[in-house]
């Protein structure tokens, strides 16, 4: 069956109404701030939401940076396309894999100590613009840092810096400190039907 197509006058009429209200939406939003945002849930596609920030402000030429509390060196897509950005991201892989499969508490909390430090240390550069501390929230649950802590010095971020947190099950204190929170949720997986991790998809 054929959609209906409304009478053109009749649209025209009802896109100018909409267009005026979102107009409107718009011009009533005044403030500019540096972003706390929080990618989590069970769905896929977290670290590459925020990788597609990255993506974005490079191309408006911010100095951006990476930490990596879990995924360690993984050979990833992501990492390649960033080496063609010399000098605009600053890219640490500080994780030894997720915590299953190191199976060593001790190791997990001092490379999750590590990682934050050069979180810090980034957060500390004036001309740092968006500063992504991917599987942050892998970390936090599993209390290799303070949350308090945590929380406490993300708040105290400069105005100007946005920073992107991702990993599943964030935690409330972070999700309440967050100005953006999305949680992916999961609808449909190939995994589920035997496909396996592929190049330029996972990695």
């Amino acid at each position: 069956m054929a959609a209906k197509i409304d009478d053109p006058e009749r649209h025209k009429s009802k896109m100018a109404n909409r267009k005026a209200a979102q107009d409107a939406e718009v011009a009533g939003k005044t403030i500019e701030k540096g972003l706390l945002i929080v990618h989590t849930g069970k769905g896929k596609g977290k670290s590459t939401a925020a990788f597609g920030l990255l993506m974005r402000a490079l191309g408006r030429g911010f100095k951006t940076g990476v930490v990596q509390f879990g995924k360690g060196a993984w050979d990833t897509g992501e990492r390649h396309a960033i080496d063609r950005f010399p000098g605009q991201v600053s890219w640490h892989a500080l994780g030894e894999g997720f915590t299953w499969e190191t199976q060593d508490r001790t190791r997990d909390v001092a490379a999750a100590e590590r990682a934050w430090a050069k979180a810090e240390e980034l957060m500390a550069d004036p001309e740092l613009r968006l500063l992504i501390l991917d599987e942050l929230n892998i970390a936090l649950r599993y209390d290799h840092l303070d949350i308090n802590n945590v929380v406490a010095t993300l708040t105290a971020r400069r105005p100007d810096l946005h920073i992107v947190v991702t990993g599943r099950n964030a935690k409330p204190e972070l999700i309440e400190a967050a100005d953006l929170v999305t949680e992916m949720t999961p609808v449909k997986h190939h995994f589920d039907a035997g496909v396996k991790a592929q190049e330029g998809i996972e990695y």
